[in-house]
């Protein structure tokens, strides 16, 4: 007798139905079920942040949730952010500022420092290292993680106050 269960998962505005069983976590479907292998495992005990994703625009540790939870909710993962022709912003600061040298940690923070700066766009650097450093890295020393995060929030604030003026 199979305990699965039939799911929509909406990864970057596409729905996937899947069938799956209720343990299994939402980092395993997006690889496995929807094919979405820019979410990296870590540590999958939510200690890492490599996995983190966007669910309803919140960052997630997607090692901690299982897929069921996330069911017709709305989830964001580094394929959704830009394309190799048309970089996020975020992404082209990491390239810039050199915030990734082996990269298994960057599709977290880049997650993470989404989901972050579109809900809190006028965070304080004290409160962004705070954020960051909830995420590993083994390669960087986080020193060009933060002035890429730096730049692209700074960048944010000043086309908000462009914008009003």
């Amino acid at each position: 007798m199979s305990d699965k269960r039939d799911i929509t998962l909406t990864v970057n505005n596409r729905s996937y139905s899947i069938r799956v069983e209720p343990r299994r976590t939402l980092v395993d479907a997006i690889r496995e079920d929807c094919g979405q292998t820019g979410t990296h495992i870590g540590c999958e005990h939510g200690v890492c942040g490599a996995c983190t994703v966007l669910v309803d625009g919140a960052p997630v540790r997607a090692c901690l949730m299982f897929a069921v939870q996330a069911a017709n909710k709305e989830i964001r993962t580094v394929e959704g952010l830009g394309s190799v022709d048309n970089l996020n912003p975020l992404q082209r600061a990491f390239m810039e500022h050199h915030a990734l040298q082996c990269g298994f940690c960057t599709p977290g923070f880049l997650m993470l420092v989404t989901g972050v700066l579109e809900r809190e766009p006028d965070i304080g650097d004290d409160e962004l290292i705070d954020v960051l450093a909830s995420n590993l890295c083994r390669c960087t020393g986080y020193q060009n993680i933060i002035k890429a995060v730096r730049a692209v929030a700074h960048d944010m604030r000043q086309a908000r106050s462009n914008a009003s003026a």
